[in-house]
């Protein structure tokens, strides 16, 4: 070895460790004898790929035109022509999980992700919480010398850690391994007007839907800016990009232009539309030959049986999904575009769907998605549907559409998303393009595979080890088989023989082409579902050798295999900590019944002007229970104007603000029913108190309760609050101090329009019987005592 070769790099060890010069220090740095090797930055294998990585949300198997589906998508088609078909990949049925998963290459409840994330408790399966013994994949790329980016969505992020304040551990760009992050923190957001992140940075969208924003827009124009600049600084350098776009989970947001390609398209309805895919995934051969259409389940109504009255609002529902994943599909072709200089050496994974199609909708679909998981599905009439037919898809929307259309996406699969037991929920078209590293060009591969195969898969293909030491932790294996072996081998035998599932209860097993399987809840049951026991699910038994979709249930041919499977199911439960098994709802969405943290506690939370994103789970809970809200304010000469403090949006949320100098509270039921309070005079100038109680009538969720407003003591207005949200307000929008971000609350202002025009000191929530005051002020010595009992 010359005086200037570097050592071999040791990369099972992370960070790589440094090596100190060894040899010869001289005086003088002209001395003849000065000889150090020269300053290396760490870099992969010479033959490490780009890899890029994209994720598109919440689409069935039977969804996209590349695997048969009625939605248009020729740039995957065009991907998949250049490249492989993976006809029997999986997802775990559930987006967090999924993602987790996919980023870690170990099984979902081994990385504490047994559910979402606001549904963690603290059994080890279901924390939420990444272990440090299970690295994910972007911090080893990056460690090995890989350029790092995100772009879209992560909803991976404990609920107690999504607030401003971090901690950033389990953030993209805290933890995660990504240097680079642009998008939201969440499961799902306003296409529209996001709530978006650069970093762990909250910032505001770039320009307005009126101006032609929309986010799958947006994140591409990252991508490529990104790329572009990581490309040109460092053409040497790999890059590891993870493009997660929300397209196309609800809500369900296109432009109107997109949306008039598909009108009339699904007037035969969802019954024949399952049999018109079904026959063209047979020409594609994206399914067996043989296989058989699976029937409609009893509990989702045949087209022939919805009202004919409301077909037009069903057809709607579907012509905008079909156009959101068209849509998507044009922006990741320009991605694709960007970097087709680079193409032939980048490896790419077009992943479509993180789990099944969505029935999450209702049976009827839903013009405000919310409305259902607060259990208020019920307050979108067929005659409101109706009312909204030619709003679905835009601004004023935050649709979905009925579990009829997310069972024809799935064609030709049983189920849908949540339900891990069936491949409804779990099987998704994936496309596996790399010129360099792939001979065959439009191939198709059956070998099972799972999301946990990706990670093996990247590390095999760029040549760097699985490491064994990440930050001094030592690490647990991969649970993931790479598929590399398939690459250049269609007939090459699956190495990915067992996989469990589990979601919500509903489970099973593959293992060596069989597969058992038992659904135990539905999708579209939401909080006042009650569950069946566990030891009373009926199990079912597939063939998969000679059955591709499970339409043949064996369990009764062969009861020794279905309990061979059965046991073996149990054991990889033990083995991966899906144990115990938990279908609990109200209790899990409860913090404290759950066993995970919060991040405020207590009665009382103060906060102070400017403050701003707090997320639900940063604010107290006021839902169900009566609350008051003080703030201290200094008016300007001219009167108050703007908000003091707001929550959620246009989709359900509060507000109290200022509106021509008086003191109002607006209370906005998902956008459908909204109440106002106006106080009777102008808020007085100067340092004042301006206080709104709420003084909840009881008698279990979502009800209503009387408001009354003050300014230092004294009442100025007062008036009634007729229903409220029980569960969540938004998943997306946030509360805010002295302004209101994204969608607002009140028509009364605009997010331009909502700052306040004075001072605000400080504004305090208190709940219950910390809301009560005789005096119905605060004195300075109790706001200090509850800052202090804070700390």
């Amino acid at each position: 070895m010359s005086s200037f070769e570097q050592p071999e790099v040791r990369r099972d060890i992370l960070p790589i460790p440094d090596v100190p010069h060894v040899g010869l220090t001289t005086y003088d740095a002209k001395d003849p004898d000065t000889s150090y090797p020269p300053i290396r930055d760490v870099r992969p294998p010479a033959t490490a790929p780009n890899v890029l990585v994209i994720l598109i949300d919440d689409v069935g198997f039977g969804a996209s035109s590349a695997f048969g589906g009625p939605c248009q998508t020729p740039n995957f088609e065009r991907l998949a022509a250049g490249g492989l078909k993976y006809n029997r990949f999986h997802t775990t049925a559930l987006c967090s999980p999924t993602r987790q998963a996919l980023l870690t290459g170990r099984n979902h409840h081994s990385v504490g992700m047994g559910n979402i994330t606001e549904t963690a408790t603290a059994a080890p399966g279901y924390t939420s919480v990444l272990p440090n013994t299970k690295a994910p994949l972007p911090l080893t790329l990056k460690l090995n010398g890989y350029s790092t980016a995100q772009f879209g969505k992560c909803h991976e992020v404990p609920v107690w850690q999504t607030s401003p304040a971090g901690p950033f551990t389990a953030w993209p760009t805290g933890g995660g391994g990504f240097e680079y992050f642009y998008g939201f923190i969440g499961g799902e957001n306003n296409q529209w007007d996001p709530a978006l992140y650069e970093g762990t940075t909250p910032i505001e969208p770039p320009k307005t839907p009126a101006e032609g924003y929309h986010l799958t827009e947006d994140l591409t124009d990252k991508a490529i800016n990104w790329v572009g600049q990581q490309k040109a600084l460092l053409p040497d350098k790999p890059f590891f990009m993870y493009f997660a776009p929300g397209a196309t989970h609800a809500p369900h947001h296109v432009p109107q232009e997109w949306i008039d390609k598909y009108k009339g398209k699904f007037a035969h309805g969802w019954d024949r539309q399952r049999e018109i895919t079904f026959e063209r995934q047979r020409e594609l051969g994206v399914i067996a030959p043989d296989s058989v259409l699976t029937p409609r389940d009893p509990e989702i109504p045949a087209w022939e049986d919805t009202d004919p009255a409301m077909r037009p609002v069903l057809e709607r529902e579907m012509e905008v999904y079909a156009a959101f994943l068209e849509h998507t599909d044009h922006h990741v072709g320009r991605l694709l575009d960007a970097i087709e200089p680079i193409l032939d050496d980048t490896l790419v994974y077009l992943i479509i769907g993180d789990n099944g199609a969505s029935a999450e909708g209702t049976l009827q679909g839903a013009f405000n998605e919310m409305a259902n998981f607060n259990g208020m599905a019920a307050i979108e009439t067929p005659e409101f549907m109706m009312s909204k037919l030619d709003e679905f898809g835009g601004e004023g929307s935050y649709g979905h559409y009925a579990v009829g259309w997310a069972w024809a996406m799935d064609t030709p699969y049983q189920w849908t998303k949540q339900v891990a037991s069936h491949w409804g929920g779990t099987r998704n078209g994936t496309i596996v393009h790399w010129p360099k590293g792939i001979k065959e060009k439009g191939g198709h591969r059956n070998q099972f595979s799972h999301v946990i195969d990706l990670a093996p898969t990247v590390l095999e293909a760029a040549g760097i080890p699985a490491p064994t030491l990440v930050n001094g932790v030592l690490q647990s294996p991969y649970e993931g088989t790479s598929m590399l072996y398939s690459f250049n081998d269609a007939e090459a035998p699956e190495r990915h023989t067992t996989q469990y599932f589990e979601m919500f209860c509903n489970r099973g097993i593959y293992h060596k082409g069989w597969s058992a399987v038992t659904k135990h809840r539905t999708p579209w049951a939401m909080a006042d579902a009650v569950m069946p026991a566990l030891d009373d699910d009926v199990w079912e038994l597939y063939d998969g050798n000679s059955d591709w979709t499970q339409a043949n249930d064996l369990s009764k041919e062969y009861p020794e295999k279905l309990h061979e499977l059965q046991r073996l199911w149990l054991i990889e439960a033990v083995k991966y900590n899906v144990l115990p098994l938990d279908d609990r709802q109200i209790e899990r969405i409860n913090a404290d019944s759950a066993g995970r943290p919060t991040l405020i506690k207590g009665n009382s939370q103060l906060l102070f002007g400017n403050m701003g994103r707090l997320s639900e789970n940063s604010v107290l809970d006021i839902k169900n229970k009566s609350f008051a809200v003080t703030s201290e304010l200094e008016v300007p000469a001219g009167g108050a104007e703007g908000v003091i403090i707001a929550q959620g949006g246009r989709f359900g949320g509060w507000s109290l603000y200022a509106k021509d100098g008086r003191a109002k509270f607006h209370y906005n039921v998902l956008g459908i029913k909204s109440f106002s309070i106006d106080a009777t005079e102008p808020i007085p100038t100067g340092k004042t108190q301006v206080r709104m109680e709420f003084a909840y009538d009881g008698g279990g969720f979502a009800k209503g309760g009387t408001v009354t407003l003050y300014y230092d003591g004294n009442e100025v207005g007062s008036g009634r609050v007729e229903l409220t949200q029980g569960f969540v307000f938004s998943a997306d929008e946030t509360t805010d101090v002295g302004r209101e971000t994204g969608t607002t609350v009140s028509p009364d202002y605009t997010a331009h329009t909502s700052k306040f025009n004075g001072k605000i000191a400080w504004v305090r929530i208190d709940l219950g019987e910390d809301a009560k005051d005789a005096d119905h002020y605060i004195e300075p010595d109790e706001r200090f005592r509850v800052a202090m009992a804070r700390q």
